[in-house]
């Protein structure tokens, strides 16, 4: 007699009980991998925290690799989609717009610092794990900026991906800072910078 895989157990289904379980284990990566970090979490300590056998975490994730790039794409698509609405949703001249959208990033980057911590940091001490995935997210950032100021000219030869690309980098470089330090800069210093390097940047040229 065939198995009957949707059958319930303590009220749930085969499907329900393992998108539970991944779940359980994104919420623990989430906290486990922005620290300690990626590297020092083991696979072990993940199921202890998600409250789950190892052989329960492959029949989720193939391996911790496989959570952290899960983990990684989920904090990417959250975040673009606050950075699409306000700039959607904003419609002034070019600094309003910038300071709008960079506003949008860091405030929401640095609401919760395991985000922070994921999105900036561990992106870079995962090693090739996450090589594609960061190229890809830098992608989809670059085009949302590309197209905020899609009308600004821009003299040759100034490559308006490459520029975007370079203030991306060093918005990138500033929320490092802010997870790293002793003493965190206030958030509102380096909206205040970022701000300030995007608008200098981009009205520059135009």
């Amino acid at each position: 007699m065939g198995v009957n895989v949707n059958r319930s157990y303590r009220g749930m289904t085969a499907e329900q009980r393992l998108a539970d379980r991944r779940e359980r284990l994104m919420s623990a990566a989430y906290t486990l991998y922005a620290k300690p970090g990626f590297a020092a979490t083991t696979i072990e300590r993940l199921c202890t925290e998600a409250r789950i056998s190892n052989r329960a975490f492959y029949e989720c994730f193939g391996g911790r690799e496989e959570l952290l790039r899960a983990l990684h794409e989920r904090c990417v698509e959250e975040t673009l989609v606050e950075l699409t609405k306000a700039l959607q949703d904003s419609h002034g001249p070019l600094i309003e717009r910038i300071n709008t959208g960079i506003s949008t990033y860091v405030m929401f980057a640095t609401a919760d610092w395991r985000r922070a911590r994921i999105m900036h940091l561990e992106v870079r001490r995962s090693g090739d794990v996450l090589t594609v995935a960061r190229q890809q997210a830098i992608g989809a950032f670059a085009q949302l900026i590309d197209e905020a100021w899609a009308e600004e000219p821009m003299p040759a030869p100034v490559s308006r991906r490459l520029l975007t690309l370079g203030v991306i980098g060093a918005l990138q470089e500033l929320l490092i800072e802010w997870v790293l330090a002793e003493e965190q800069p206030p958030v509102e210093e380096l909206v205040a910078t970022a701000v300030h390097i995007f608008s200098r940047s981009f009205t520059a040229v135009s």
